[in-house]
């Protein structure tokens, strides 16, 4: 019975315990995650409301901001297009419409959506102006990596507006967060590339770099309302009650209107991006066969298509069959069709491919070798720093120069150094002995001593390369 009493006693005192635990754990994580007490919300509506008008300086800053952003993109200079982003006042109109959904404001509302169209006229008409009279017309990487949205395009959108307004709602807004975000979401540089598309009739680029701008604006300002809703943001009250249960039902509206078109979009997204991961995973882990080389792969999600491109050995028609049954194995290709491109006979000629295929897979080819060129180089470029500072570290002087004042009586001072020499194609360190000789030791003597000195050092040392000079 005692034992009984003693146990139970142990029990409670560990319940005690773990329930304190568990209680002194979820107080720091409230004092942690907790952005409630510190969130000064009428700083913010006020900020807000600032940020969305655009007039005066604004409308000039926007201006130049978008003429060093399409230098920038023209140029394909990621450091001038960063710059661009900073100084840009795309951001408070986006904001705006987010906020004034939230707390039921008609008015901010409108005026947020009317200073975005503006903004976004502006900007557009702006670069147009800009490319259409640049001499540089060729796309280049940083404009063509604006023209169509990825999954990863409204990942940054969501947490970068989660992250604005959250930094927006801090008492003393945090400017480094603001900043970053403005860099992160990069809502002008689709803009910009929407004008290098009109400039050069290139109508399904500008309707895709559109596409990317709506769809970080669009997720930012859902971010904006979510944190709002969240922190408990006051809602705009009116003397009609008629008229703000009107005007929330509108905003309602207007919340669920722009929702769910969003939500499809990056549903299908996702999908998208898993397709195509999931296309490139099995041509790299299944498409497989002696004597035969992948040479290219496309993935088309719209039309549940895969293309292997292959050179060599002639695939039989069983295989291609096996690797089709495979692929309707794997969920998020279900009902893809493989199309597999190869030649009529074995030998691996590339005649037989489309002229635009056959220039596809030869740059991939070129890019392959030209990467693998610059791993090389760097790797020499690495041994060949390395083998520096070996030769830096080699021995001991203080060890070597008593060995030498054994061997050699005529030497009175001995010296080492490193010489760095260059040919103007490279450069290389040599190590460099000086011998300065005692007064009594005549010319012959001296140079005699020198070569039987520098053989001595080649062989103690290891060295194939190195130098003594005499000093008198």
């Amino acid at each position: 019975m005692e034992n009984e009493n003693k146990n139970e006693e142990i029990q409670e005192e560990y319940q005690a315990k773990a329930k304190g635990f568990f209680q002194s754990t979820k107080v720091f994580i409230n004092d942690l995650l907790d952005i409630r007490t510190d969130s000064d919300r009428e700083s913010t509506l006020e900020a807000v409301r600032k940020d969305i008008s655009f007039k005066g300086h604004n409308a000039w800053i926007l201006i130049f901001s978008i003429f060093v952003a399409s230098i920038g993109l023209n140029v394909s200079s990621t450091a001038v297009v960063i710059g661009a982003m900073l100084i840009s006042p795309l951001m408070g109109p986006i904001v705006g419409v987010g906020m004034s959904v939230a707390i039921n404001d008609v008015d901010t509302l409108k005026k947020s959506l009317k200073n975005l169209g503006i903004m976004v006229v502006l900007s557009v008409l702006t670069a147009f102006v800009y490319f259409k009279i640049s001499p540089v017309t060729e796309i280049t990487p940083e404009l063509e990596a604006r023209t169509y949205p990825t999954i990863l395009d409204v990942l940054v959108a969501i947490f970068g507006g989660l992250a604005l307004i959250v930094g927006k709602s801090k008492k003393g807004t945090i400017a480094s967060v603001i900043m970053g975000v403005a860099i992160a979401t990069a809502l002008m540089p689709p803009l910009c590339t929407v004008g290098f598309s009109l400039a050069n009739s290139q109508w399904q680029n500008a309707g895709g770099a559109f596409y990317l701008f709506s769809i970080n604006a669009v997720f930012i300002a859902l971010s904006t309302f979510a944190v709002a809703k969240l922190l408990g943001f006051p809602l705009v009250r009116y003397a009609n009650s008629k008229r703000r249960r009107r005007t929330a039902q509108i905003a309602s509206a207007v919340a669920v209107i722009v929702m769910i078109p969003s939500i499809i979009l990056f549903i299908n997204l996702l999908n998208k991006t898993l397709f195509e991961t999931k296309a490139k995973d099995f041509v790299s882990n299944d498409i497989r066969y002696l004597g035969a080389e992948v040479l290219k792969q496309e993935s088309d999600f719209d039309n549940k298509r895969i293309d292997v491109y292959l050179i060599g050995k002639r695939v039989p028609e069983g295989t291609v069959a096996t690797w089709r049954a495979k692929l309707n194995e794997i969920e998020a290709l279900k009902e893809s069709q493989l199309i597999v491109h190869q030649n009529a006979e074995d030998g691996g000629n590339l005649d037989q491919l489309s002229s635009q295929v056959r220039s596809g897979i030869l740059e991939d080819l070129y890019m392959k070798n030209q990467e693998v060129v610059e791993n090389k180089d760097a790797k020499i470029r690495l041994l060949e720093d390395q083998i520096k500072r070996y030769r830096t570290s080699l021995f001991d002087f203080e060890s070597l120069s008593k060995e030498a004042q054994v061997n050699y009586s005529e030497i009175r001072n001995l010296g080492y150094s490193n010489q760095v020499i260059t040919d103007f194609q490279k450069v290389d360190t040599i190590p460099t002995f000086t011998i300065t000789w005692k007064d009594k030791v005549t010319a012959t003597e001296k140079e005699n001593s020198r070569k039987k000195f520098e053989a001595w050092l080649n062989v103690r040392l290891e060295l194939d390369t190195l130098s003594v000079k005499s000093t008198n």
